[in-house]
């Protein structure tokens, strides 16, 4: 299957053409003291919508992304945009980092450094991995898929023929949180015998049917804080996966739409309390969104959500992700389940309470993430003939 390089570079007309939608921009109005209380502020989003316009440096941005290794592929009829960097060590694991929503492939930049070169920033060479970072079909330089059906066990699929066909790699770690950790949890299900190991940061709904156990008091807790949660902030969940298409017309149409539907989640999904710039910088959070704006695939990112209710895969009784699994659980991430509610479906071996982070672990806390997933593969090193050529 033939790989080709691939540049970041963004046409002056996308970029002009985004600065005059900024400028016309019809901001609406809100209650006095709304805060962030009702969705997005007012206030904050006209900062950022300005500094969008006048002062974030698209092209300083792009520089920063190609400062990687990228590629595209065409996989199962589907071109496939990933970052490929090959690990400085004796014997570099391969590692694929899954990304979610509403972030990018860009969320794992800062981990790859870390797990590629990690004698450069402190650790053990023995410690490398060839990093990949696929984006997700429909997301920025991934292709959107035109037709229904782009289930998280099809992404698995996607990404196993990635890894295995594409790059040559027979066996290969994985990394993912959110839709990456249920991918990851796909490919644990469907391929484990490609899987060395699966680190998460999300653990994927366990079988409860007739037959099983009940519920601890821990797993109890944690059901109802998920039904509080999902009535309370799962809104956007309920929209993306009955009417993604009504939602796309907005998204695709206005820049400041856009960004308070993504900026929005990284405020409240981050730990920052409450003060979004206390994790993510303005350049940051722009480059996500300028990213799903110039390529035009928020849209696509959305209907994966409609593509998993569609087209579900629970699990099974007594089915299990066979490979060994390690959670990193972090403190302000969205959901906080027991240790005893993965054991149901997971070989957990490696179960870390982490000191702090949220939802976009690997840019809010890269070293602790990075260091957590060194030592959660450091026990499954061993010789297997696994250097892509």
């Amino acid at each position: 299957m033939h790989v080709e390089p691939f540049t970041v570079q963004v046409p002056d007309t996308a970029l002009a053409d985004l600065r005059a939608r900024l400028q016309l921009t019809r901001f609406p109005d809100e209650v006095e003291r709304a805060g962030w209380e009702q969705g997005t502020s007012l206030v904050y989003l006209r900062e950022l919508v300005e500094y969008w316009r006048t002062r974030f440096d698209w092209r300083a941005r792009e520089r920063c992304i190609n400062q990687f290794h990228h590629f595209r592929a065409e996989v199962q009829g589907l071109c496939l945009h990933f970052l490929h960097e090959r690990g400085n060590g004796p014997a570099p694991m391969p590692l694929i980092l899954l990304h979610g929503w509403p972030s990018t492939f860009w969320q794992m930049a800062p981990l790859v450094p870390l797990l590629a070169d990690p004698e450069l920033h402190g650790g053990d060479a023995r410690d490398a991995f060839d990093v990949i970072v696929p984006a997700l079909p429909g997301c920025a330089f991934s292709d959107r898929p035109a037709r229904p059906g782009m289930s998280r066990t099809r992404v698995a699929t996607l990404f196993t023929s990635l890894m295995t066909d594409v790059l040559g790699y027979r066996m290969f770690a994985v990394h993912g949180g959110d839709i990456g950790a249920s991918v990851a949890t796909m490919l644990g299900l469907e391929y484990a015998h490609h899987i060395i190991g699966l680190h998460l940061t999300d653990v994927y709904a366990p079988w409860l049917g007739e037959g099983s156990r009940p519920l601890t008091e821990g797993e109890a807790r944690f059901v109802e804080e998920e039904r509080r949660w999902h009535e309370e902030e799962g809104a956007y969940d309920h929209v993306q996966r009955t009417k993604p298409q009504t939602l796309a017309y907005a998204l695709n149409d206005s820049p400041a739409g856009l960004a308070a539907w993504i900026v929005e989640k990284f405020r409240a999904w981050s730990d920052c309390g409450g003060d979004i710039e206390r994790r993510f910088s303005k350049d940051e959070l722009l480059t996500h969104v300028t990213l799903y704006w110039v390529t035009e695939t928020i849209s696509s990112a959305n209907r994966l959500y409609f593509d998993r209710h569609r087209y579900p895969r629970y699990l099974g009784p007594g089915e299990r992700v066979l490979p060994p699994a390690g959670f990193a659980i972090f403190p302000a991430d969205i959901d906080h389940p027991p240790r005893e509610w993965a054991e149901r479906s997971y070989d957990v071996v490696r179960w870390t309470e982490m000191p702090r982070g949220g939802h976009f672990a690997s840019a809010e806390e890269p070293e602790l993430l990075a260091e957590e997933i060194r030592s959660f593969f450091r026990p499954l090193r061993e010789p297997r003939g696994n250097r892509a050529q």
